[in-house]
């Protein structure tokens, strides 16, 4: 098929993106080339279905080894293609850790990261004394029995419009420490421990600190009320240790219904057979 070239450009696309970050350096695409991300990874692989290069704009930055299940992704393009060339030709050529879910042609105005409204993450832990092998890299594990249900009431002290400093990583970049939090719950399925979070945006490492202080509460070495403690104290050494990353899922991104996006993919599949 020979391509006619129209203005510049012909349109825009939003994709929604799953990968398993455990081989991966971040989404970021990095200046070393020494290091693999998801960011370049997709590039690399849309450039080719657009026969131009391709640049990417994600709804939220993840860490290494963190994972998606419903990453989204915008991206201009220069020549006219359906939206199911970018699902089935990237797909085709895209490694086994990532995939595109859906793909959906959009506004011009549409922003990945600024027209939406939340996002929503999973913190998913293998509470069991033996280390997991199936689940590798896809779980954290803690080994010492964990009570959700303290969990689950201590994180409903962080809901609202905070100042989140005390769960902040120390490199994060943003200008403003204030964050809303609009839903957090803990439950327990079999062995597995899952905190979902819901804000309008986080902070670097703000869910694997909150995940992190949850736990120690859970293992009843602090009170269900030290969550709120530590937030009030907007001081990062007042917190626990910051949890691993292999659990963690950036699970969907919210966004306005005069978008017309498809509906967010639940996910990681092992919790929904």
């Amino acid at each position: 098929m020979t391509d006619t070239p129209v203005s510049e450009p012909a349109g825009r696309a939003a994709l929604c993106i799953e990968y398993n970050g455990a081989s991966f350096n971040g989404w970021q695409s990095q200046k070393s080339h020494a290091t693999t991300t998801v960011q370049e990874t997709l590039e690399k692989a849309l450039s080719e279905v657009a026969d131009h290069p391709v640049s990417l704009t994600c709804a939220g930055r993840t860490d290494a080894g963190v994972h998606a299940t419903g990453q989204v992704v915008h991206f201009d393009y220069r020549f006219e293609r359906p939206a199911t060339a970018w699902l089935r030709g990237g797909n085709s050529i895209l490694p086994p850790e990532v995939a595109i879910r859906w793909a959906s042609q959009v506004s011009p105005d549409f922003h990945a990261r600024f027209s939406a409204t939340a996002r929503r993450y999973r913190y998913v832990i293998y509470n069991n004394p033996v280390k997991p092998a199936i689940f590798s890299g896809l779980v954290s594990h803690h080994y010492t029995r964990l009570d959700a249900e303290r969990m689950n009431e201590a994180g409903q002290a962080l809901l609202g419009e905070r100042d989140f400093s005390s769960y902040r990583g120390a490199a994060c970049q943003s200008s403003t420490p204030m964050r809303n939090v609009m839903a957090l719950s803990v439950q327990r399925q079999g062995e597995l421990v899952i905190m979902e979070i819901e804000a309008n945006a986080f902070l670097l490492h703000m869910v694997r600190n909150i995940a992190g202080v949850l736990m120690e509460i859970g293992e009843g070495r602090k009170p269900v009320a030290w969550a709120g403690d530590v937030l009030e104290q907007r001081d990062r050494t007042r917190a626990g240790i910051t949890a691993l990353p292999h659990g963690l899922y950036l699970a969907g991104v919210s966004y306005p219904k005069s978008c017309g996006l498809p509906p967010m993919p639940e996910g990681p599949a092992f919790l929904y057979p």
